[in-house]
Formats: C-alpha cells, structure tokens, sequence
C-alpha cells in the first residue's frame, strides 16, 4: 500500500505562505457543483432538534444531501451563492454557531462508544463540551488552522489513532494523558483539567508555531528545532496551576472504528448505522433523527446522534427494541445497520461533478463495484477508498487500505494501472488480502 501523503516523512519544514484554506459554516467553498459549507460538530455529537435542522438547511440552501466527514463533522453541497446569511442564521438558532469567530477550529474528534455498553473506561464525552467551550472563549485560539485537530479518547485508542495534534486519554484513577502530536510520550493530567490542559497545548503550538515563523498548520509541521517537548508543555501547565508529569514512554492503545450493529451482531444497544459513501438525503437524515428520538424511554427527549469520524453515526439510545420498528425503517431507507455488509470499509472522495480536480465519478464507480461484489456474495474485507485525483482526500486514517485513484486512462490500483473490465474482480481479489495497519504494528 503507498504512503499516504499526510504520514511522509518531512526532511525540510513546511513553509507556509498563506492561511488554510478550509471551508467553514460562515466561509463558504466555491466547488464545482455549488458552494460548501462545512459545519463543524465537536465529537460528532449532535441533539435530534440539531440534526433536524441541518436537514432543513439541506433542503432549503442546499442539494438536499448530507455528508459526514472523516473528522465527525457535516457537509451541506450544491449552496446558492448569497444564502450565506441565511444559513448562519438558522445554525445560530440551534447552538450549531456558537462563536462565529472559532467556528473553522472547533475540530474535536471523540470516541463515540464513550460511556456506552458498560465498558469500564472514563466517560470522556463530557470533556469535548468543555473542551469546546474553552476553545470558544479563547481569543488565542483563532489563529488554529482549520486543519488542526483535537482527540478525546476513552483510553480504546480508536480516534487517538486519527493523526491528531492534541490527544486527550482517559487513564485509570481519575487520570488523563495528553499527547502532543505524534510523540511517543505524554504528559499526565487530573482527568478534571483535561480539557484546559487540551487548550494549553494548542496554545504552546500557536506559540511554537510563531517562534518558527513558518505558519505551521499542525503540530507535525513544526521545524526540528522548535518542536514540542512534553518538559515544557509540563512546566507550563505547572505555571497554569495544573499539577502535570511528564510520562516518557506509553504503550498506546489500538482499537478499530466501530462496526455496524443488528441483530445479526447479538442485539446490542445502540444502534451504529452505516451511511454509504457517508452520503445521506434529507429523507434518510430524518429516518435517522425519528429512531434517535424516538429511542428515549419516555418518547418524548430530544435525542442524541454521535456522528463517527468513519462516517457512521451511532444512535446511544436507540436499538432494535426500542422502537421495535427502528431497525426495520433504517434499512428501508437505505442504510446498513449490520455487521459484514457490502458498503462497510468503503468510502470514496467526492469526485465528479463536485470536484473540478476529479477525474471520474468515484462514487458512482465504488457503487458499480459495489453492487457487482453484492451479486456475487462477496466477503467485506479491507478497506477500499476512491480517489478521483493524487490528493486521496478522505482516505482513512489508522489502517492499512485499497488505494483506488483515478487517471486519464481509468483507474490504478496500489499503484498499477487496471483495465476498467477488471476493476470489480481486482478490487475484491485486493480486499481480500490480509493487511497490517501502522497503528497495529506500533501497538
């Protein structure tokens, strides 16, 4: 499998010349098929009334679709240009804005089973509602690039995986461990300064990034000499009032994304449905509402959807018992809801008509291929991403995966080229062979 282009290895710093060009809810993307506003969820968490009216800014401003990212977050496609104002507006009204001027850096992944099925780790969710309340009140944070990235995990190891900047990680006791960027150490905390100390450490990177003068994007593109050292970030927690000890070495965890649940995986709650392609109608998005909602004891709560950097969306109260129809109207409307199904571990770039740099239609494509594989009664197996050009934006992270890109003259496959009659079969022969992680072989 080639190297994804984000884990490289860097022998000169990154200069940049220029802010990130990331889209936001407020700084709207001119793409190919209208404009795209990306709205950020901190953690993927999102209430029922949330969730309602981002279907509703679909249909109004939008193409009437949803897309869920690879950083938990929503993008609304095909916007008229003008409907910026009304958009903010109908956000803001949800607590979807909350500080206009910290809306492109709330970037915060979380594990979405936190707290669920009893399984005896920290319940880290209500540190990403702390975390982004601080971010919003910091003046300093909003000079974080759009691109740089929070993790919150229980201590399984699933999004620690995601090549964050800032890692928190629940720890046994009370405690937490806070990784800066990729460095094989940490810095152990109280879990109830956590989230501060989270804050501390985008502040010492802006701080880093400043003494560099390269206007470094993420932790990772900071020159050698101006790298973060967990010392340092101790001392200054120390002098922020957080009692802090540097940990040298830590045998951190690995733990896969979750999978779709049904009956067939022992009708556990809750529900993990599975969007393909990440792609959903308003239709659908309202059929995952209605079973979120409705999966509260009294039938009357708000609901809660966890929105998954695998572009999954977990349902914490819901199950296939409570509503007893929930499961069967999931799957009506299109959405795979267990284990092994034909969609899982695939995912795609948007491609073409989207994308202007694409040169295919990879999602039409992936579904072909897709659907041949159904016919057949193939076996899920690794991880496939379509890419419609070099960049592979969207390809997963923390896994060893089928790379799919497309060229003038078709489609190359880990690197070779394959005729377009053999793509169904070349696909599924790759798929099927075993493949080790990076993540698996740091573990």
């Amino acid at each position: 499998m080639p190297t994804p282009p984000s884990a490289t290895a860097r022998d000169e710093p990154v200069i940049r010349d220029r802010g990130d060009a990331c889209p936001g809810a407020l700084r709207l993307h001119a793409a190919a098929d209208g404009y795209l506003a990306r709205v950020r969820i901190p953690g993927g968490l999102l209430t029922a009334r949330q969730a309602t009216v981002l279907a509703l800014a679909a249909d109004r401003f939008g193409d009437g679709h949803l897309e869920l990212t690879s950083r938990g977050n929503v993008q609304l496609r095909g916007l008229a240009e003008g409907c910026g104002t009304g958009l903010a507006e109908l956000l803001d009204a949800t607590g979807l804005l909350p500080a206009p001027g910290h809306e492109r850096v709330r970037n915060v992944v979380a594990t979405p089973l936190s707290g669920l099925l009893g399984s005896g780790r920290p319940h880290v969710t209500p540190w990403v509602g702390e975390l982004d309340r601080l971010l919003c009140a910091s003046t300093r944070a909003t000079a974080l690039s759009g691109r740089f990235l929070f993790a919150v995990d229980d201590g399984r190891g699933d999004v620690a995986a995601l090549d964050p900047d800032v890692t928190l990680l629940g720890a046994p006791r009370g405690r937490a461990l806070v990784r800066l960027g990729a460095d094989p150490g940490a810095v152990e905390v109280d879990a109830a300064d956590a989230p501060r100390a989270a804050l501390l450490a985008a502040e010492y990177f802006l701080d880093s990034a400043d003494a560099a003068g390269t206007r470094a994007w993420r932790v990772s593109e900071l020159p050698a000499e101006h790298a973060l050292e967990a010392g340092e970030f101790a001392a200054r927690l120390g002098a922020a009032g957080i009692t802090a000890a540097v940990v040298p070495a830590v045998a951190w965890p690995y733990a896969p994304p979750p999978r779709p649940w049904g009956p067939g995986a022992g009708d556990p709650a809750p529900l993990c449905v599975l969007p393909p392609l990440g792609r959903l109608t308003s239709d659908q998005w309202r059929v995952l509402v209605g079973v979120a909602a409705a999966g509260e004891d009294d039938g009357e709560g708000d609901g809660e959807l966890r929105i998954t950097p695998w572009r999954s969306v977990v349902l914490p109260r819901a199950s296939i018992r409570r509503p007893v129809d929930g499961y069967a109207r999931l799957v009506a409307a299109g959405l795979s809801v267990a284990p092994d199904g034909p969609w899982e571990s695939v995912t795609a770039c948007t491609g073409q008509p989207g994308c202007a740099k694409a040169l295919s239609d990879v999602r039409a494509d992936a579904r072909a291929v897709v659907e041949a594989g159904r016919a057949e009664g193939e076996a899920v197996g690794a991880p496939v991403h379509w890419s419609g050009c070099e960049r592979r934006c969207g390809h997963p992270r923390g896994a060893a995966w089928v790379d799919l890109v497309a060229t003038p003259d078709g489609y190359r496959l880990d690197g070779r080229p394959v005729p377009s009659h053999e793509l169904a079969q070349a696909v599924a022969d790759a798929r099927s062979q075993p493949r080790v992680s990076e993540d698996a072989v740091k573990k």
